[in-house]
């Protein structure tokens, strides 16, 4: 059976959702310079008209993503701290309260942190990369462990960086369990250790009678867990969109 066959039937009924880095767009490794694949933003948008909800799920904040992509996709940023959904931006209830306290270890980071960090703060929560200075990891994760210790956020662990987050009950599980109530078939692709909860979202959905898919980018940097967890696997952001133009 096609595994894509509930959402080309019931398409206002089903929900694609997606990551960002390294789903839609290749891994790069300067941040600030991802970009979607070529043909992404015009697919997407065609999705918008034919699904009953198209989302990208990310842990950039949706500041990061609403100039790249289409207005009609639902923006779910920071692991679901913020949403943007028809132009209107909603924190989680609770979130707020952390924001100086975020830009209080992001300037801290940057002025005192290990040589080689790059510092990344995102209003919500930062991210401390060592993608350009494998060398330095180590050093990088000890200074996230001592910066939660010190700050109340929580650190985890994420692709050649280290995030810290308010501790709040928020994943990518969370986040997608929110955007597709009440939908029959929902499809979630990642490529990162983040999606794990995702995933597990969607074991979730399944036990209640909804329709899931798992999609997974594997790269030579994805997870063995999360490919041997997928429906179907695909080898680039590329893959990705290929497998989205099949569903309309």
């Amino acid at each position: 059976m096609d595994p894509l066959a509930a959402f080309i039937e019931r398409p206002a009924e089903s929900a694609v959702v997606l990551d960002f880095d390294g789903t839609l767009s290749p891994i790069v490794d300067i941040a600030a310079e991802a970009r979607p694949v070529e043909g992404a933003v015009e697919v997407l948008d065609h999705l918008t008209q034919r699904l009953g909800l198209v989302a990208v799920m990310s842990g950039r904040p949706v500041d990061f993503l609403l100039p790249l992509l289409p207005p009609s996709v639902v923006l779910s940023g920071l692991y679901g701290l913020e949403v943007v959904r028809d132009g209107v931006r909603s924190d989680l209830p609770g979130a707020g309260a952390w924001r100086e306290v975020v830009a209080d270890v992001a300037r801290i980071s940057a002025d005192r942190g290990p040589d080689g960090m790059v510092v990344e703060p995102k209003g919500l929560s930062l991210t401390l990369h060592y993608r350009t200075r494998p060398d330095v990891a180590p050093a990088v994760k000890a200074w996230a462990e001592a910066q939660a210790a010190r700050s109340g956020l929580m650190a985890r662990p994420a692709k050649m960086s280290v995030e810290l987050h308010p501790p709040i009950a928020a994943d990518k599980g969370t986040a997608l369990e929110a955007l597709t109530a009440g939908l029959s078939a929902v499809g979630y692709a990642g490529d990162d250790r983040g999606d794990l909860p995702a995933f597990d979202a969607l074991d979730r959905l399944a036990a209640a009678g909804i329709h899931t898919l798992r999609v997974a980018v594997a790269s030579p940097e994805a997870p063995p867990e999360l490919v041997a967890r997928a429906d179907l696997l695909v080898e680039d952001p590329v893959g990705v969109l290929d497998l989205l133009r099949r569903l309309g």
